[in-house]
């Protein structure tokens, strides 16, 4: 039997009760990390520790940079790998939209990757990983994707240019299409089975990828040293039949 892969080591998740982030801290435990989960909601986040036996836990919204940075400074010790997967893709004509919505949907990653990058760093042991979530759908441009597109365009090369800054803490992009999650449900509402349907039939691998298949990307990335300022696709082929 092979060795625990993250064994003794530390994982932050940013959003991490619910979807990817959830299913990556189960991934992380069954390796042997300790997990540390954080999430806007306290109660789905208490669910989230109880069942991972998470090392601590703590409730705030990561697009405060005040809260990110209390947290950070409060950790008890040296950290390995955090996975930010909060926030969420603004859809829709760009026209629609005021200054301050194209503002946030252009920066809102960004911003937040920064600054959780700000405040990891100095907590992160040598060849630990920073990964940050974009995604593949906003590269095709369209009138309902609208600002999507170019907001999932600026993430590979801010991830490039912040792992030469961060050398030796690495920093990858994970980059899905659509993940069967609880924010995609909450997206597509009604049309949830229908998406799922079209999927299955169209997708080269025949099937919809789920959160287990973006956190066993996530684990890899972490243990993988060799890797840094990659943005890594995680779609099915759905950029290429879409």
């Amino acid at each position: 039997m092979s060795e625990p892969q993250l064994d003794r080591q530390t994982v932050v998740l940013i959003g991490g009760s619910a979807g990817i982030g959830l299913e990556t801290a189960r991934r992380a435990r069954r390796e042997g990390a300790d997990v540390i989960v954080t999430g806007r909601n306290p109660e789905r986040l208490e669910r989230a520790a109880r069942e991972l036996d998470a090392h601590a836990t703590a409730a705030f919204d990561a697009a405060d940079p005040a809260a990110v940075k209390r947290f950070f400074e409060d950790l008890p010790g040296p950290i390995d790998h955090v996975l930010v997967t909060a926030g969420g893709p603004r859809y829709g004509p760009m026209l629609a939209m005021d200054a301050a919505e194209i503002r946030d949907a252009i920066s809102d990653h960004v911003v937040v990757a920064l600054e959780v990058a700000r405040n990891a760093a100095g907590r992160m042991r040598p060849g630990g990983t920073l990964l940050f979530v974009g995604g593949t759908g906003g590269r095709r441009i369209s009138r309902e994707l609208g600002i999507a597109s170019a907001a999932t365009a600026a993430l590979p090369p801010f991830t490039a240019a912040l792992a030469l800054e961060l050398a030796p803490v690495r920093v990858n992009l994970i980059a899905p299409g659509f993940v069967d999650t609880p924010l995609s449900a909450s997206l597509l509402g009604d049309g949830l089975d229908a998406r799922r349907a079209e999927l299955r039939a169209a997708l080269p691998i025949g099937r919809v990828v789920g959160p287990a298949d973006v956190a066993a990307l996530a684990v890899h990335l972490m243990v993988n040293t060799a890797v840094t300022g990659a943005t890594y696709d995680i779609d099915g082929g759905q950029q290429f039949v879409a």
